[in-house]
């Protein structure tokens, strides 16, 4: 992925490693437009940081439809998609109501970047330098436990983009898989766990990476090594166990 003079559509800009993400993106020179669900959000950080948003909500396959019209409008110079849009939920399993929650997750973490790269890639197969960067976690390669859907959402776009990846080999679209260990943002219960990753850091790591790597499949800072190479390390069930330790 070239790093500079791209136009970028991010699902999910609006807080945590989506916006912070746009706004390096938008430091090298590109043209970035950022989405999410609450337009007062977006008009925010357009006056604040000069960043274009849409509303869009990746549930909705109408809403992702018009999404879809504006952006190829307004932007029809458009090579990059970013799906960002996620949540992450603790559950019980024991309790037969987490299956609602269950629900929300897959409809937002799967099925919500399965209808963004739908609306998106036949557009973008017509582009020189495009680029489709999915989101997965280091929860798609060791499940934390009590977040046991998020996980499963994350392994299953981590299998969706390798399908994607090998099924537009030959069309010049480059699919890459940004894959966060645990990051300081609001992500899981609205407060940052001082003991994750700092956003700033992640970020700038990620970003160094995507230009030292213009061709690289997975952006993987150190810090999520420990969880994505534990398989293939043969470590898997100590790993399992020590993110897990606090059970």
């Amino acid at each position: 992925m070239k790093t500079t003079g791209n136009t970028i559509f991010l699902t999910g800009g609006t807080s945590g490693i989506g916006l912070e993400l746009a706004r390096r993106f938008r430091d090298l020179g590109n043209t970035v437009i950022i989405s999410g669900r609450r337009k007062d959000l977006l008009d925010r950080i357009a006056a604040e940081d000069g960043i274009a948003g849409i509303t869009l909500d990746v549930a909705d396959p109408d809403s992702i439809t018009a999404a879809f019209e504006t952006v190829t409008t307004e932007h029809p110079d458009l090579n990059v998609v970013v799906t960002m849009a996620g949540i992450m939920v603790e559950e019980d399993l024991r309790d037969p109501a987490h299956l609602t929650t269950s629900e929300q997750i897959i409809d937002i973490n799967l099925l919500g970047t399965i209808r963004t790269l739908t609306a998106f890639t036949p557009y973008l197969l017509t582009k020189p330098d495009a680029v489709i960067m999915t989101v997965s976690s280091g929860l798609a390669f060791v499940p934390l436990v009590d977040t046991p859907t998020y996980s499963a959402t994350k392994a299953a776009v981590h299998s969706y983009t390798q399908s994607l990846r090998i099924q537009l080999a030959d069309t010049g679209v480059q699919v890459i898989e940004l894959v966060p260990p645990a990051v300081q943002t609001g992500l899981l219960n609205g407060v940052p766990n001082p003991e994750w990753m700092p956003l700033d850091e992640f970020v700038d790591e990620s970003v160094k990476l995507i230009q030292d790597q213009p061709d690289a499949e997975e952006i993987l800072v150190n810090r999520v090594r420990f969880l994505r190479d534990a398989e293939r390390e043969n470590r898997y069930d100590t790993t399992v166990a020590a993110l897990n330790h606090s059970r």
